[in-house]
């Protein structure tokens, strides 16, 4: 018997690997986007503006100046709400926001109207004086373990009453905006650092020249009737730019997020989570003093009771955004969402016939959505899931 001299192996067949289901990337991806923190913040800015183009969409609302009136109401609070977020992400709450507005617009008007000095100065000492009080409060939650609740709500309390008394005491008056000749809102429009900075609009020529080629409304003298971007919005947009770049893509981002999550465990591997909360209650601070500075500069004067409720509108727009009341987990982007809602909605019920009484109510309503909406997102991280 001869055998043959090359013995060929039988062919294996070999199933080619199936392509992948387009359906199931796409289910995937579409999770991915709900886990994202600012996914309901994004969802609900745009129901609300579905809601207002049917209701109000024929009223103003969208033209060039209306955009800018809840575009302002926007920016204001979305400046404290990018120090809010940051807190949050690192588990903490700061409650003293609100009397903080009203503590620095004092500490900037009371300087310039009866001390004398000159009003980029009298800012400064006004940012300085409460990232030092916000240093406190960092200070003795870190150092006592006292909730950060029951530490922020004292110095509401403190911040508020120094306010009116301190006021009354050094000016006679809760409401400071001139003091004889002096008038405050010329004094800062004189002030080419925070008139530059704090006071105004961008982009004027650019609106006059929609408002002369009949894009946009325009005045009997052929100017626009929006006079352009206020400051305020600038703030916004830049500090939203940071505190997001700062979240996602810096080492100080994943040390806030690591110190939301787990103190402890942050702490164990090295994190200086002391430092990292102090520093949040700093920066907090200093934009509730930022807001009053623009606020300030805007109305031409400052009040000791301005800034009622701030601190809880900031809060919300955080949870709105997607931020957790443990901590650990949040977005400066749904912030600033969350922020834009509120602006709409405030300035967008005054075009409708809808009670203004109904915008608190919505408030209320927004934030339970809110909080069951992170609820569930946090339950799904915790099980692994997207």
């Amino acid at each position: 018997m001869t055998l043959p001299s090359t013995i060929v192996a039988p062919a294996v067949a070999t199933a080619a690997p199936a392509a992948a289901d387009e359906r199931l990337r796409a289910v995937g991806a579409w999770r991915r986007l709900l886990g994202r923190p600012e996914s309901g913040a994004l969802s609900g800015a745009v129901l609300v503006f579905i809601v207002f183009a049917f209701s109000a969409g024929g009223s103003g609302m969208f033209s060039a100046e209306g955009i800018v009136n809840w575009g302002t109401v926007a920016g204001f609070l979305g400046v404290i709400a990018v120090g809010a977020a940051l807190l949050m992400v690192a588990g903490e709450f700061d409650l003293s926001i609100g009397s903080m507005i009203g503590f620095a617009g004092m500490l900037l008007a009371v300087p310039c109207l009866y001390w004398g000095w000159p009003v980029w100065l009298a800012a400064l000492f006004a940012i300085g004086v409460a990232c030092a009080l916000g240093a406190v409060n960092g200070w003795l939650v870190v150092k006592t373990g006292l909730p950060s609740f029951i530490v922020t709500l004292a110095f509401y309390f403190v911040l508020r009453g120094l306010s009116l008394a301190l006021s009354v005491l050094m000016t006679g008056k809760t409401i400071v905006s001139s003091n004889g000749p002096a008038v405050l809102s010329e004094l800062i429009a004189a002030d080419p650092v925070t008139h530059a900075l704090f006071q105004g609009h961008v982009l004027t020529g650019a609106f006059n020249a929609l408002a002369h080629a009949g894009l946009i409304a325009a005045r009997d003298d052929g100017t626009a009737l929006a006079l352009g971007i206020p400051k305020v919005v600038v703030w916004w947009l830049a500090l939203t730019a940071i505190g997001a770049f700062v979240l996602a893509r810096m080492r100080v981002g994943n040390w806030i997020l690591a110190v939301g999550g787990d103190p402890n465990a942050a702490k164990n591997v090295g994190i200086p989570v002391g430092r990292v909360k102090i520093a949040l209650f700093m920066l907090t601070a200093a934009c509730a003093a930022l807001f009053a500075i623009l606020q300030v500069a805007d109305a031409g004067s400052a009040a000791a009771d301005r800034g009622l409720q701030k601190e809880f509108e900031a809060i919300i727009a955080a949870v709105i955004g997607g931020c957790l009341l443990t901590g650990g987990y949040g977005s400066v982007i749904g912030a600033a969402l969350g922020a834009l809602i509120f602006g709409v909605v405030q300035i967008g019920i005054g075009y409708t016939s809808i009670d203004n009484n109904w915008y608190r109510v919505f408030l209320g309503g927004m934030l339970l959505v809110a909080v069951l909406f992170n609820n569930y997102v946090r339950r799904r991280v915790a099980l692994g899931r997207r």
